[in-house]
């Protein structure tokens, strides 16, 4: 399995990067995991986007999904050689209005993923953890047929179930919007917790990630690193492959 770092922030693009968005490749599959705003520019660098085989939206949030109508137009108005004639986007129905939108007659098909089973793409098996979010959002655990797994929490507050859910993973991929002082009520999580969260779930490695424009990231990634040694901070445009030789 093989993952690119297509966006890093939460909330809006900064500084030309994109917000929360990755390419995940196994074999010849590709499957885009969330398109935060910008983030259709950066896939074009690395894939043409043809060449996706599905999409998958963790939430709705704008920073995780901006860029799904401009996909769906270049699918639309691009001649080429589709890989698939319809590009599946899978999406929660949990909020009818947006998985609906999922959906262009003849270019994309919206489809309902679930936290009560698994669904199988291409090479790929996903499951699903509900997080704590102001909106239905969902933690995603992949599998490939070797057994390697990439874990990406999604928008989440810390809560105990993540570490189940995060277990062994390969490559653990966090919600890391706060520094280690936030209080109070948290829809995301610190550095801390999110190294905290590798640390119990004795996940291989950690990539912080959907990362804050206004605290400066070395102290993001020296505050997790003081619990978690080797915390990563995604970069744009990074590639890691998995497992890790």
């Amino acid at each position: 399995m093989q993952v690119t770092v297509l966006g890093i922030y939460g909330g809006y693009p900064y500084n030309g990067v994109p917000s929360s968005s990755y390419l995940v490749q196994a074999g010849d599959f590709n499957l885009l995991l969330d398109a935060g705003s910008g983030s259709l520019l950066a896939l074009e660098r690395v894939l043409d986007p043809l060449q996706l085989d599905a999409v998958l939206l963790t939430h709705y949030h704008h920073d995780h999904a901006a860029d799904i109508g401009v996909l769906q137009y270049y699918w639309q108005l691009h001649q080429g050689t589709r890989k698939e004639p319809i590009l599946p986007i899978y999406g929660h129905d949990r909020d009818p209005l947006n998985f609906a939108s999922l959906t262009l007659q003849g270019v994309t098909e919206g489809r309902a993923y679930h936290d009560y089973a698994a669904t199988k793409m291409g090479p790929l098996t996903l499951t699903f953890l509900e997080t704590k979010h102001p909106v239905p959002a969902f933690a995603v655990r992949i599998e490939d047929q070797t057994g390697t797994v990439l874990v990406f929490t999604a928008d989440t507050a810390y809560f105990n179930e993540l570490v189940e859910f995060s277990q062994s993973a390969d490559l653990l991929i966090t919600d890391t919007n706060f520094a280690a002082a936030k209080t109070g009520r948290k829809w995301h999580m610190t550095s801390v917790e999110a190294a905290t969260l590798a640390k119990n779930s004795n996940s291989k490695s950690l990539l912080l990630s959907h990362l804050p424009q206004q605290i400066p990231l070395a102290q993001i990634l020296t505050e997790a690193s003081e619990v978690y040694p080797g915390a990563m901070l995604a970069h744009p445009g990074q590639t890691y492959s998995l497992p890790k030789d």
